[in-house]
């Protein structure tokens, strides 16, 4: 009985995991960097007033 329950929280865990990173890349310092940079650029690969709204706010971020 425990066994079953363990596998089903841990199956409901990770779908909830993986639902959650989908979000789109909200300007911050963190994601104005580095690694958060490319992960946000490729996320708006496909829409480049997105892209270039993200740019200009992580450059007004820096000033």
């Amino acid at each position: 009985m425990k066994f079953t329950y363990y596998i089903i929280c841990i199956l409901g865990l990770g779908v909830t995991l993986i639902s959650c990173g989908n979000a789109a890349p909200e300007v911050s310092p963190e994601n104005c960097a580095g690694r958060g940079m490319e992960r946000a650029l490729d996320y708006y690969k496909n829409n480049e007033a997105e892209r270039q709204k993200f740019i200009d706010g992580c450059d007004a971020l820096k000033k």
